[in-house]
């Protein structure tokens, strides 16, 4: 493997607190050193880093490949060339494939497609329940074996509280984190937007946010029961972020990472016939994002999710209640993110902390840092290089996003996975 040297970038690496200008060194896929001289270095490949940052290759908690079971939509190659276009190195893939990711034969199947994709760094998340049914539970320690690094039932409701406290024991037993989507199915009530005036003018189905608090709540009574490490997925409302905060107050073991778009558009925002816009859950009120970004900031919120769900046109056609949820979201999460940055929400340390070692803290897995011997996992952007989003900029299978034809600011110029150059600009 090529010895590289990234010289003269502004290096963040908030795992081993370092903000200044320096090199990183890189030697047989890992780190080698940081800000140090390496007698005998000498570089097949130098990297010029000048006015970009040098970071961490980002951890995606959240991205959906359509891979297994929905092609048409997206593949593995194709969604992991757009993440590698976005600087992120290691991705996590919910268990709502299909077939669903609760058997040891699945969780192979996927790894040896990312293999082929030249992106070995795709997480299987296994199955909380068989089949995702929320009845019975999976084999949590057959999928651990097999490679699952957490357990979850994506977006799919569980039959009971008893169901989800012997599915926290369980994992709790196999040190197994739990990524669990809040939601109360019977107050959701297949709605499609946020309950309040918006919903109400366009009389379309809405989603209180009661409905995603009271499963906050409840499912933090059953953390503290079982002991289990818990992770609550794309939290969306100030009620929740409020519970989450109280929970940590008092030594829970429990995270949360928020989607990227939630920390920017409201049910304000939302085009009523522009089905790009219907996510779930649903854009919020402004009090809302707010209280998002400031929890964001104060670690009430430790992690930013790009949570990439790519569709095929016929699927965002048809009256907005009718068309699937989901955004296109991987090659805007950096732009994103540092737009953040621009409005003072966060610092660009805390950003980009929330993409890379607060991901690693919570996986448990040795990456978002950039500590010798680790693997280098390292994403190198330019966040001043402006571009537009249409498609000659564009990876993803997915063109579902409402940021299509926008101007962003922040681009990624290289990214390495285990010192193997993936993407270059």
């Amino acid at each position: 493997m090529k010895k590289i040297l990234i010289s003269n970038g502004h290096i963040i690496d908030p795992a081993n607190k370092i903000d200044q200008i320096g090199s990183v060194y890189i030697a047989d896929g890992k780190t080698l050193a940081v800000n140090e001289q390496v007698s005998g270095f000498t570089a097949d490949l130098t990297i010029d880093a000048t006015d970009n940052v040098v970071c961490p290759g980002f951890i995606d908690l959240s991205a959906r490949l359509r891979d297994p079971g929905q092609s048409y939509k997206g593949t593995i190659l194709s969604e992991t060339t757009a993440a590698a276009s976005a600087g992120i190195t290691s991705l996590c893939l919910p268990p709502d494939t299909s077939p669903v990711i609760d058997t040891q034969a699945v969780t192979e199947l996927i790894a040896d497609k990312s293999e082929k994709a030249n992106y070995p760094q795709v997480f299987p998340i296994g199955a909380l329940t068989h089949k995702l049914a929320g009845a019975e539970l999976s084999s949590m320690s057959a999928l651990k074996q097999a490679g699952c690094i957490a357990v979850s039932n994506a977006t799919a409701a569980l039959t009971s509280l008893l169901v989800l406290r012997r599915a926290m024991e369980y994992a709790s037993s196999h040190d197994l984190l739990v990524m669990y989507h809040p939601d109360i199915p019977s107050l959701s009530n297949n709605g499609c937007v946020h309950e309040g005036a918006f919903a109400t003018r366009y009389g379309l189905p809405s989603i209180p946010e009661a409905s995603e608090a009271i499963a906050v709540a409840q499912c933090l009574e059953l953390a503290e029961l079982t002991g289990c490490r818990l992770h609550f997925s794309q939290i969306s409302c100030k009620r929740s972020a409020i519970k989450i905060q109280q929970a940590k107050k008092y030594g829970l073991k429990v995270t949360a990472d928020v989607a990227i778009h939630q920390l920017h558009l409201t049910d304000e925002d939302i085009e009523p016939f522009n089905s790009s816009f219907h996510v779930l859950p649903p854009f919020r009120t402004k009090k809302d994002k707010q209280s998002l970004r400031e929890s964001l900031a104060n670690g009430t919120i430790d992690i930013i999710c790009s949570d990439h769900q790519p569709h095929d046109l016929d699927a965002k056609l048809g009256a907005f209640p009718e068309t699937e949820p989901g955004i296109s979201s991987l090659e805007t999460l950096l732009p994103l993110a540092l737009r953040l940055v621009e409005d003072n929400a966060v610092t660009l340390y805390q950003g980009i902390a929330a993409l890379t070692q607060n991901p690693a803290n919570t996986l448990a897995i040795e990456s978002g840092a950039l500590t010798p011997g680790f693997a280098a996992d390292i994403c190198i952007f330019d966040p001043n290089l402006s571009w537009t989003v249409n498609q000659d900029t564009w990876k993803s299978e997915g063109r579902n996003t409402p940021f299509w034809g926008q101007t962003l600011k922040g681009r990624v110029t290289h990214t390495l996975q285990a010192g193997k150059i993936i993407y270059t600009l």
